[in-house]
């Protein structure tokens, strides 16, 4: 309550287990916070061990459930140990948001250093996959499960952003969708968030390296505005939670009207 926030049983979540990675900064601490609000116990995944330590400290503080473990969704071991952390603390999972991930400025193709691609693929893609991989089993044993997995406008359209950020947002909605067909029959539902500009440490970066795109990014939305982290964590939540129980494989726009137009 000292912090703004409290805990309450009848909440959107109450009584589940949400794993969050990218939990450090930005969409991801402000699902932390929400989840845990919302009655979640919650599971925070994040390469910033500080960060996270501390953030886990604040909801703590008010009363919220929460365990942590610092790594990397790019290692397949880290998020292994994530997905265990929840069983071993909370005795399962019953939802995840995946929402870890790594942008980069535009530029021509064909200038792009194979380090950026690599990168941003790695992070967004690989991550995902490393995810589902070790959620979906544990989702299964428990007799269902939510998946939400961070996309973006990029993943519909070519934004300005870096080639490879596209590519790779295009990929994140199609393991969603091939995610969600093979397992919707066993109660497990997998949808994306098309993320619009939201005002991150992320995207702050981007901007810092191409200021130019903050014009662009407010041109196009039907909102001339940024989002903020918690206006997309609370669709987040909605579609971890059974308000949502028919809903899956699907791409829900939080993009400010982005691409309404």
């Amino acid at each position: 309550m000292g912090v703004g926030y409290m805990r309450y049983d009848g909440g959107l979540l109450a009584g589940r287990t949400v794993m969050v990675t990218g939990a450090s900064s930005g969409i991801g601490s402000a699902a932390a916070r929400l989840f845990a609000e919302e009655g979640a116990a919650v599971v925070l995944m994040a390469r910033r061990k500080e960060r996270l330590e501390g953030l886990a400290e604040e909801i703590g503080a008010a009363d919220g459930r929460v365990a942590w473990v610092a790594g990397d969704v790019t290692d397949p071991e880290d998020v292994r140990r994530t997905v265990h952390t929840a069983v071993e603390r909370f005795g399962g999972l019953d939802a995840a948001f995946n929402n870890a991930g790594q942008a980069a400025a535009g530029g021509d193709l064909h200038l792009t250093d194979d380090a950026v691609y690599e990168q941003v693929m790695d992070a967004n893609v690989r991550g995902v996959w490393n995810c589902l991989r070790a959620q979906v089993p544990v989702m299964l044993e428990g007799g269902g499960g939510s998946i939400v997995n961070t996309s973006s406008v990029a993943g519909l359209l070519a934004t300005g952003a870096c080639a490879s950020y596209v590519a790779a947002k295009h990929a994140v909605i199609g393991l969603t969708k091939a995610a969600a067909a093979q397992y919707g029959e066993r109660g497990i539902r997998v949808n994306a968030l098309v993320v619009g500009n939201t005002r991150t440490e992320m995207l702050e970066g981007v901007l810092a390296q191409a200021p130019e795109l903050e014009e662009q990014f407010l041109l196009r939305p039907v909102q001339k505005r940024l989002a903020a982290p918690r206006e997309i964590a609370e669709t987040a939540a909605w579609l971890c939670s059974d308000r949502s129980r028919f809903t899956t494989g699907a791409s829900v726009q939080v993009d400010g009207g982005w691409t309404a137009v």
